[in-house]
């Protein structure tokens, strides 16, 4: 019988782990996207996990919101921050810190990459 939950709790576990690792591919992924259509250098191996809560998808149903921070360079010289929240699977917004021309940079997705390049 131990046997059985310590199968069970491994691929408890195991589950987890690639739905986390699924989650940060689809943020470098979207990360990579945004800084190409405003210009900016992504920094690499800056994307990383910031804030875990509990939250409502679209179908009202309990889902984790998964805030990502990463970081660009808009000169080359300097670091920037910029944000990206999943609901479940999904991208909910993105923000970026202000660069070069003092804009702040949001996108308000619930999910679609409307006006960003297709890859």
């Amino acid at each position: 019988m131990t046997e059985y939950a310590l199968l069970v709790v491994s691929a408890i576990v195991i589950a987890a782990w690639l739905s986390i690792m699924r989650a940060r591919e689809s943020a470098i992924r979207h990360a990579k996207k945004i800084c190409a259509a405003e210009d900016v250098q992504l920094l690499d191996f800056t994307v990383a996990l910031e804030k875990l809560s509990l939250a409502r998808d679209q179908q009202g149903r309990a889902a984790l919101r998964r805030t990502y921070r990463f970081e660009f360079s808009d000169t080359g010289n300097n670091r920037r921050e910029g944000r990206i929240v999943l609901i479940g699977n999904r991208i909910d917004s993105t923000d970026m810190d202000p660069h070069l021309d003092g804009t702040r940079i949001g996108f308000p997705l619930s999910g679609s990459t409307r006006g960003l390049p297709r890859s």
